[in-house]
């Protein structure tokens, strides 16, 4: 008798859930306004906020802060939730490209130029080149572009 009284429960409590209008009530979610290409910096003008009509997929992005000013790994396309895996931080530095790399201690300070090994945003810890000694260093990516070097 218990175990009916349970599954009476359980099966009343999941009605109630779904019959609630917090259940029923939609969301405003972000949505791209334009097509949005793989490479474009995301900003507020190209979102607008659309209705949710119960979007299945968890992944998605809800706040217009997590999206705006990052940058489109593929295409958005318009009125389309936006997955979290579609938009990224924007990169300081690029596979490649020259940079910067500086090293710093005890009041000296050493500046050289070397090639990116590795895509990274700032913060991150990427590895470069360096040109005129061949040697691959591990550094910090800077916000103007340039790479903190470790120790060693």
């Amino acid at each position: 008798m218990s175990a009916r009284r349970g599954r009476n429960f359980l099966f009343f409590a999941m009605a109630a859930l779904l019959a609630s209008p917090v259940a029923a009530d939609p969301r405003a979610l972000p949505v791209p306004a334009q097509v949005i290409y793989p490479g474009d910096k995301i900003t507020s003008a190209m979102l607008v906020d659309a209705q949710d009509a119960g979007a299945p997929e968890s992944n998605v992005l809800w706040e217009r802060a997590d999206i705006v000013g990052k940058v489109a790994r593929r295409t958005l396309l318009p009125g389309r939730p936006i997955p979290s895996f579609a938009v990224e931080e924007p990169r300081a530095v690029s596979t490649g490209t020259l940079v910067q790399l500086v090293f710093e201690q005890d009041g000296l300070s050493i500046v050289t130029t070397g090639q990116a090994l590795q895509n990274g945003f700032a913060g991150q810890m990427v590895q470069a080149r360096n040109l005129d000694s061949g040697i691959v260093v591990t550094g910090i990516v800077q916000p103007d572009g340039s790479i903190r070097c470790r120790d060693g």
